[in-house]
């Protein structure tokens, strides 16, 4: 994808170098590489990024919310798309290490203001938080997705939207998807759709009826 600020290019595209070198160790290093998954990006990938941006900038969400900011690969375009609508990034991450090699990107790409990093266990902070969530990205180990959900669920604003990666691969996640998918189908004021982008992303808007924009 392409950015309009010369900077967030640059980075993004040191993202994308990355992501290439990942994507060869991991195939070399065979079932080895799964054990070391830490060390690897494992990124949405070019084609969610892009539909991720295109959302935000369409919604315009005031506040948006990033769980697992992971080494920084799509807290760089959701950064760059509040930025471009005066929204505010809150990105949750478990790992220190991979927070600060993010901090320091967004840093370089002028996008550190727009950016608020928090450093802990994403449930107990979801909780601490006591305003509400126009937009969620949640791309974090898929046995938190359902505790993730519930935990920011009544914290949404009226038409927020939730983006969930991973939903179709890797395969061996779709046991704690299938239990997170339901959870969402279980709300009655949630809407809820797969899109067969990048690893799969569900897309899910809370609405009230009479009063949806989708």
């Amino acid at each position: 994808m392409i950015f309009a600020d010369v900077r967030v290019q640059q980075v993004f595209d040191e993202y994308e170098a990355r992501a290439a070198d990942d994507a060869r160790r991991m195939i070399d290093l065979g079932s080895e590489g799964f054990a070391r998954r830490d060390e690897f990006l494992l990124p949405v990938g070019r084609e969610a990024a892009a539909v991720l941006h295109a959302l935000i900038l369409a919604r315009r969400p005031r506040r948006i919310l990033e769980l697992g900011t992971s080494y920084g690969y799509s807290t760089q375009v959701l950064a760059d798309a509040a930025r471009a609508v005066g929204g505010q990034l809150v990105t949750m991450e478990l790992a220190d290490y991979k927070q600060a090699y993010a901090r320091e990107r967004l840093e370089r790409a002028g996008l550190l203001p727009h950016v608020d990093l928090r450093c802990g266990d994403a449930v107990a902070m979801i909780g601490e938080d006591p305003g509400e969530w126009d937009f969620v990205l949640l791309d974090i180990w898929k046995d938190l997705y359902l505790p993730c959900f519930e935990a920011l669920y009544p914290h949404l604003s009226e038409e927020a939207v939730i983006c969930s990666d991973n939903m179709i691969d890797p395969a061996a996640a779709r046991p704690s998807v299938r239990l997170y998918r339901e959870a969402i189908r279980s709300k009655a004021d949630l809407q809820t759709v797969l899109l067969p982008v990048g690893q799969g992303i569900e897309l899910t808007v809370k609405w009230s009826a009479g009063n949806v924009r989708l």
